[in-house]
């Protein structure tokens, strides 16, 4: 696959709130919890965000500024993850959704996972992003792999057991750099 290049743009809670619904909604999106949501559920959940200091909402854009995946960062040592782990100074939290689709394209999640990576280091006062995928979702977890994530324990949060896992900024360079 050609690399693709991606951009983001806050995510507006009352305009993309249908988009996100089917997104969020869809059997593949499982992981995200929001199975019997409604729209104005979602639009919630997403009001909420936007107005929470530590925790925000992208949206990832394709080359033609359509929408292409869903992006959240947080600050772990307030939301999330609370009391499950020492946070350290630089840490931020993540998470990321790719739409189901009829037609995939081999590698697009992939590509999606590594622009999130990026855009998070881009701030340099990240020097960790941890995840805390559940510990089922075998995909993700390749995924988070493949960028330089080493799971460290599982942990159980109220909505589920998860594998908490950390990339450091060097871990990710030396993931996705070619030699």
């Amino acid at each position: 696959m050609s690399p693709t290049i991606f951009t983001f743009r806050p995510l507006d809670p009352l305009t993309d709130a249908e988009l996100l619904h089917r997104w969020v909604t869809h059997p593949k999106a499982a992981f995200w919890m929001m199975q019997d949501a409604k729209p104005e559920d979602v639009e919630r959940a997403y009001t909420e965000i936007a107005a929470d200091e530590h925790h925000h909402a992208l949206l990832g854009l394709d080359r033609d500024g359509a929408p292409a995946f869903l992006m959240e960062y947080y600050d772990p040592a307030h939301r999330e993850l609370v009391g499950l782990y020492e946070p350290q100074p630089g840490d931020i939290g993540m998470h990321f959704l790719t739409p189901a689709t009829d037609a995939p394209v081999h590698g697009f999640t992939r590509s999606v996972i590594t622009a999130v990576m990026a855009r998070l280091f881009e701030d340099p006062a990240v020097r960790r992003v941890v995840v805390e995928p559940d510990v089922s979702n075998r995909a993700v977890h390749a995924l988070n792999e493949a960028v330089g994530f080493v799971p460290e324990r599982e942990i159980q949060k109220p909505e589920k057991k998860a594998l908490l896992s950390f990339c450091t900024r060097e871990q990710f360079e030396n993931a996705v750099v070619p030699a």
